[in-house]
């Protein structure tokens, strides 16, 4: 089958490429290829829902601009297509007073990338989340909560409005580069393209080699795991609540998350998946678990979070202790009212020195782009990360 693009991955970042990409160039025939047998199966479709404000990221990078913009464009489309979705704010609290500088910190970054952001002390915070144990706390008003499958939904109707292709049960399991072209191969299945674009998640790492790019990226998978409150609990969250953030590592803590659907959920911790698609505690494989296992930057990384790590995986398997870790934020959490949900896994780089690369990351290789860090906010940043895309892909 002969095409002009191919987009390997059918998450949320490759539906909103192929839609914007479509748009800006409608003469292009582009093909979706996904592995599994629907769309959105893996990190679009397993997290917490939340079109994040940009308060985390450094000023400059592309996480802060794409989500100060993503979170107004995704709340721009959601309105235009009557895709449910609700601004609710969310609150970053301190539980001890060690933690105010870092969390005066984090307002005035906010304020540098442009944010509604207000600094509430304790009494301020309780008015709107009384259960919650707080020294201080922010306000950030951007912060809102949609189902992201939805969106990815919508993206890949309007792509194929335009045109658009899409083949599922397509892995990937070879790419063949030439002066001319690539050919993308799936089994018994061969697709000639001029060129490819990567947007394949957790194995976005694996199909940049196959298409002969030398990245130094290596995709580290790690898992979170949710729990959900009971109904008779859900009284002690009304927005979002979120502890203050570890500035060195890039994951966001335990925290409290209203669903759009109903329900609100708890999580999620960090530990290493010992597979890419490590959605189970002891799940594994043989290739990929020693390939992981023999990356030198994941022992450089735990070595310098041993405590964090061994923390994480203590929780993974004592839900007591993931209670005790929640109950930081709202003391009057019990084991009786959380319930286990599914796992999610997220799609982290990782460099050979053990440094976890913070920002999304581009790389362009013969006939190709890749998309080789776009972890959390990417759902959140997805229209912009589609057009940043179809921009760069007039420059191959």
């Amino acid at each position: 089958m002969k095409t002009d693009v191919v987009i390997i991955g059918g998450g949320i970042i490759g539906f909103s490429t192929g839609y914007h990409l479509k748009l800006q160039n409608p003469e292009l025939d582009i093909l979706v290829l996904e592995k599994e047998k629907s769309f959105a199966e893996h990190q679009t479709g397993h997290n917490s829902g939340v079109i994040h404000s940009g308060i985390y990221y450094k000023p400059g990078s592309h996480k802060a601009e794409f989500s100060k913009k993503g979170s107004q464009s995704m709340i721009d489309f959601c309105k235009k297509y009557k895709l449910p979705f609700n601004q609710c704010g969310k609150i970053i609290v301190a539980t001890a007073e060690e933690e105010l500088k870092k969390l005066h910190e984090l307002y005035e970054r906010g304020l540098q990338n442009g944010l509604s952001v207000k600094l509430l002390d304790a009494e301020a915070v309780n008015k709107i989340e009384p259960y919650v144990n707080t020294v201080g706390g922010i306000k950030v008003e951007e912060t809102a909560i949609v189902d992201y499958k939805k969106v990815t939904k919508q993206f890949k109707l309007l792509f194929e409005e335009l045109g658009g292709k899409v083949e599922f049960n397509t892995p990937v399991t070879h790419i063949e580069v030439s002066e001319d072209n690539i050919i993308v191969g799936s089994h018994s299945k061969k697709f000639r393209a001029k060129n490819i674009i990567n947007c394949a998640g957790l194995y976005s790492d694996k199909i940049a080699q196959m298409s002969g790019v030398d990245t130094a990226i290596q995709i580290i998978p790690f898992r979170g795991e949710y729990y959900q409150l009971n109904t008779n609990a859900e009284k002690y969250v009304n927005t979002l609540i979120y502890p203050v953030p570890n500035p060195d590592l890039p994951f966001l803590g335990v925290h409290f998350t209203n669903m759009i659907d109903g329900g609100v959920d708890v999580g999620p911790n960090a530990v290493l998946g010992l597979k890419k698609e490590a959605y189970g505690k002891i799940d594994f494989h043989k290739n990929e678990t020693l390939e992981i296992l023999k990356f030198p930057g994941l022992y450089k990384m735990g070595l310098k979070n041993i405590k964090e790590a061994l923390g994480e995986y203590y929780r993974s398997f004592n839900k007591k202790a993931f209670v005790k870790n929640a109950q930081k934020l709202i003391p009057s959490i019990k084991n009786e009212d959380i319930k286990p949900i599914e796992a999610g896994v997220r799609a982290q780089a990782m460099l050979n020195d053990g440094t976890l690369l913070d920002d999304f990351v581009f790389e362009k290789g013969k006939h190709s782009l890749h998309v080789l860090n776009a972890p959390s906010p990417a759902a959140t940043c997805s229209i912009e990360i589609g057009k940043e895309i179809a921009k760069e892909y007039k420059k191959l």
